[in-house]
């Protein structure tokens, strides 16, 4: 048994009787008194001081946030394919993957347009026809039609190798394909034409626009464009050219 007077007594805990503790009343403890009671043998036992306790309580937020993400963003096994190469053809296309060749039948479209032999209009067609065209995508077929435009519709077939970024061997493949109907071109009548108007021919410099323009203030009237070129007023090269565009 311990004695009494050798063990202070507590501010909870009277002296002892019997060998046990008297429970006093605590009524009259003020509530800052109990929070320190309570509060400080935990502090003790931890040892931290008010910056590590900080520290601590900052990397425990931490470590929840990352296993929050990770719980709410999981790992995706994305698997990656080996493609070495992609052969189109008029009639197969070749998919290569894993390292197998496996062929497949070419676009239903692309095959109904071979057997029917059908010719594409270059001055009415859309993109999707030009989309059925071998080697033709949405930007070519955009690039063409944006050309047409510009020069007032094609005179020849052979103005497609003038669309830029038009390959060669895809000019080949659709050029037996393809017609340019001339009715259907935007004409310009040199003889009434400002100089805005004849800005729109294709092929001609600005000079040429302002030598016709001079010749025809001076004569009144431009019968052909053989006079143009007779007079010096435009080359044969550019003659040729615009001569599908123009009229008297």
């Amino acid at each position: 048994m311990v004695c009494p007077h050798c063990v202070p007594p507590c501010l909870l805990c009277g002296p002892l009787s019997n060998g046990f503790p008297k429970i006093r009343n605590i009524s009259y403890l003020s509530p800052v008194s109990l929070h320190m009671i309570s509060l400080e043998p935990i502090k003790k036992w931890f040892g931290y001081d008010r910056k590590e306790r900080r520290a601590s309580f900052i990397l425990l937020i931490i470590i929840i946030i990352i296993l929050l993400i990770r719980y709410l963003y999981p790992q995706r096994n994305n698997e990656i394919e080996d493609i070495s190469a992609l052969l189109v053809r008029d009639t197969t296309s070749y998919s290569v993957s894993y390292g197998m060749i496996m062929p497949q039948k070419a676009p239903r479209y692309r095959q109904e347009k071979t057997v029917a032999g059908k010719l594409v209009n270059l001055n009415s067609c859309d993109s999707a026809m030009l989309e059925a065209l071998p080697g033709i995508g949405p930007v070519l077929s955009a690039r063409i039609i944006k050309y047409r435009k510009l020069i007032g519709g094609y005179s020849n077939v052979d103005q497609l190798r003038e669309v830029y970024g038009l390959p060669p061997e895809t000019y080949e493949l659709i050029k037996s394909r393809v017609f340019a109907d001339t009715s259907l071109l935007r004409h310009i009548n040199v003889n009434t034409a400002e100089y805005r108007d004849l800005d729109m021919l294709p092929y001609i410099r600005r000079f040429e626009i302002y030598s016709i323009i001079k010749y025809r203030d001076l004569n009144n009237h431009i019968g052909s464009i053989e006079e143009l070129v007779k007079n010096k007023i435009i080359p044969d090269s550019t003659a040729r050219k615009i001569r599908p565009y123009v009229v008297f």
